[in-house]
């Protein structure tokens, strides 16, 4: 852990104060000391501090931020449970409980389906993609028109690539095994999984182990190799299935309180977009460096790695679509949001055929060739 933290303030000092060199020119520490108002925020996270990938991410931003300010702009970050639990953060921000909250915005999915569009719509972007939507086609400029209502600003928090489709008790061989399941699974994808018999359940982090345990869930998923074999899934679910169709990618968002942000300086707002930038950039290589030899432990101690048959992901796909259908023929905020993202993905998965999956798939021969 000791080492994890080193690592992480060297790529502080050399990526993320060297990008705000151009973002924050001017501000040098004397300046700020002497013209800049001490601002001290809190800021509560969806995750527990056992999670030092999306936790690290939170206590990466508040040292970016105090750093950049020379102490003058301090958040304390607080883990889920330690201010309010963790499926509770939008809440907190939103009343003003907090300044901050590191979450998903698709847990928040039961206030308005088009939440999920903050974390990944099921069936729509990779990672790569979703951050370009976001950046450059409209998508962040979009969620926080919709976002406005709840009386909070957001920001992309890092994101963890494609993710695993979570640990089962049995095999998932068609889609009638499906039925009945009881499953711990993030946020909107239960919406649509519920369609195909499953009885999904909402459950925060820390609190799906036992659950898994007890017996009062058949099934979980939560992100990947590297957490995965944090929380202990292994030790309770034999069959580790992939990939987790409702989150080829998995973004992550910062909200702020409105009136806390707006009453923000313009050089700390700079800061903010200088620290949510450093963690998108940590955050995802964190997990690709990580996950491989996770896996490779996992499978050695007895997991079964197993890939979920084409026609469970095409029967998931369907009713992916139709669902997405219905919402926009009822809900103006969602399809505003839909219509956009389904272009975008439209040339994205054009570009992305043409080039990176005709490299990524020789590579990938290649590499099984053992060359």
């Amino acid at each position: 852990m000791k080492h994890d933290k080193l690592k992480r303030r060297r790529f502080l000092k050399t990526a993320g104060l060297g990008a705000a060199g151009t973002v924050a020119a001017g501000i040098a520490a004397p300046a700020i000391a002497q013209s800049m108002p001490e601002v001290k925020w809190r800021l509560t996270s969806s995750f527990p501090k056992s999670l030092d990938t999306l936790w690290g991410g939170a206590e990466l931003f508040a040292k970016a931020i105090g750093d950049m300010s020379d102490g003058k702009f301090q958040i304390r970050t607080f883990a889920a449970g330690e201010i309010v639990p963790g499926l509770q953060v939008l809440d907190a921000v939103q009343n003003g409980t907090v300044e901050a909250g590191q979450t998903a915005s698709y847990y928040y999915f039961g206030k308005h389906p088009a939440f999920v569009f903050g974390t990944g719509l099921p069936f729509s972007f990779n990672q790569r993609q979703a951050h370009a939507w976001l950046y450059h086609g409209g998508g962040i400029e979009l969620l926080n028109e919709f976002w406005s209502d709840y009386n909070v600003v957001g920001f992309t928090f890092g994101g963890t690539g494609a993710q695993m489709g979570g640990w089962y008790r049995k095999e998932i061989n068609t889609v009638d095994d499906l039925k009945g399941l009881k499953f711990r699974v993030g946020g909107f994808a239960g919406l649509i999984l519920e369609r195909l018999g499953v009885i999904p359940q909402q459950i925060a982090g820390g609190d799906i182990y036992p659950a898994l345990e007890k017996g009062t869930i058949d099934a979980c998923e939560w992100v990947g190799p590297y957490d995965d074999e944090k929380l202990g899934f292994q030790k309770v679910a034999k069959y580790y299935y992939y990939p987790g169709w409702w989150e080829g990618c998995a973004t992550g968002t910062i909200y702020f309180n409105k009136q806390a942000w707006e009453a923000l300086p313009k050089a700390y707002k700079a800061m903010v977009d200088v620290g949510t930038n450093l963690v998108n950039n940590w955050m995802l290589p964190k997990y690709d460096a990580g996950n491989p030899a996770a896996l490779r432990r996992l499978v050695a101690a007895g997991t079964e790695l197993r890939a979920f048959p084409r026609p469970v992901l095409e029967a998931c796909f369907e009713a992916s679509y139709s669902y997405y259908d219905e919402l926009c023929a009822k809900d103006a905020k969602f399809k505003k949001i839909f219509d956009s993202l389904k272009a975008f993905r439209a040339d994205q998965n054009l570009w992305f055929r043409v080039a990176e999956n005709s490299f990524d798939a020789f590579q990938y021969s290649m590499s099984a060739k053992g060359k």
